[in-house]
């Protein structure tokens, strides 16, 4: 599998990456996690994302393949309490949540804690950021970063605290590309790309039943890609060959509780990069009829 540069971290890292929420939501047992990060690892895939709030996900990532920790860059998120009795964003509790993290995961650091979806507001504070820089200092984390989108995300950019950014960027989201990659890009940070295929929230043809699919589902109505009425894997395929398309993106995180998918995910890669046409015929179809509200919604 492909690998590209992190930023300036020095981390050489797959294009696809592995999105740990679902099998903390979907409810996976320990043997199928083993056996889809085992066949994601051995298959090239070296990043593993996941998040303090992702159910029972930081668990079975450290369950199963903790042994394998020289095979993989570890991420992690912190931010929202999930079971603390302090409120999000609290300090001490941050402290306690990344602590909480390394346990869960069974490793002594991760690679990368981000902030997770932090305002604007608290980030300008400093509080939050001043906790993550202390655990990078006590080497619980190698870098620090911000997970997030739209102004927030833009300040985290700007304001030069982190080393790494989690965004959203797809054929139905593509704000970053204009607002926080170039910046990113200038001041060598690595960028990981979630819901790098818009959650195919195209793909049966009729109204998603989960309202988190909703937004992209409408906004994929209203730009009507001629590519989105084909096949449906060729069509996953062009969205996420598009965002790694985008200057800037070092890898894409994209979940799945499904052991099979990890093959069929890097297969559709095969093609490369869109070529330029391709990618310039989405970018401005996004020009033509993006709403000013279409930016991520976390």
């Amino acid at each position: 599998m492909e690998k590209r540069q992190y930023g300036k971290t020095g981390m050489n890292v797959s294009v696809l990456g592995f999105g740990g929420a679902e099998i903390g939501f979907e409810g996976a047992t320990a043997a199928e996690v083993d056996k889809l990060l085992g066949s994601a690892l051995d298959a090239g895939l070296n990043v593993i994302d996941t998040a303090e709030c992702y159910a029972t996900s930081e668990e079975l990532i450290g369950r199963t393949v903790s042994h394998r920790r020289d095979d993989y860059y570890l991420f992690t998120k912190c931010g929202h309490a999930s079971g603390f009795d302090q409120p999000d964003w609290d300090p001490a509790m941050l402290e306690a949540s990344i602590d909480r993290s390394l346990s869960r995961l069974k490793t002594d650091y991760v690679d990368v804690i981000h902030l997770h979806s932090c305002s604007e507001e608290l980030l300008r504070q400093g509080d939050v950021i001043d906790v993550l820089k202390r655990a990078k200092e006590k080497g619980k984390t190698r870098f620090i970063g911000y997970s997030g989108d739209h102004l927030a995300a833009r300040y985290a950019v700007q304001c030069g605290a982190f080393d790494s950014l989690e965004t959203s960027l797809n054929i139905a989201d593509q704000e970053a590309i204009t607002l926080t990659l170039p910046d990113a890009l200038e001041r060598g940070m690595g960028v990981t790309v979630k819901r790098p295929i818009a959650n195919a929230a195209w793909k049966t043809g009729a109204k998603p039943a989960s309202d988190y699919h909703v937004p992209y589902w409408e906004r994929l109505r209203q730009l009507d890609y001629d590519f989105l009425r084909g096949d449906v894997q060729v069509s996953i395929a062009i969205a996420l060959r598009f965002t790694l398309t985008v200057p800037g993106v070092h890898t894409a995180i994209v979940g799945t509780a499904k052991p099979e998918r990890w093959l069929e995910n890097a297969k559709l890669l095969e093609q490369g990069l869109l070529p330029a046409e391709q990618y310039e015929a989405i970018r401005a179809q996004w020009q033509a009829k993006a709403g000013a509200d279409w930016f991520g919604k976390g």
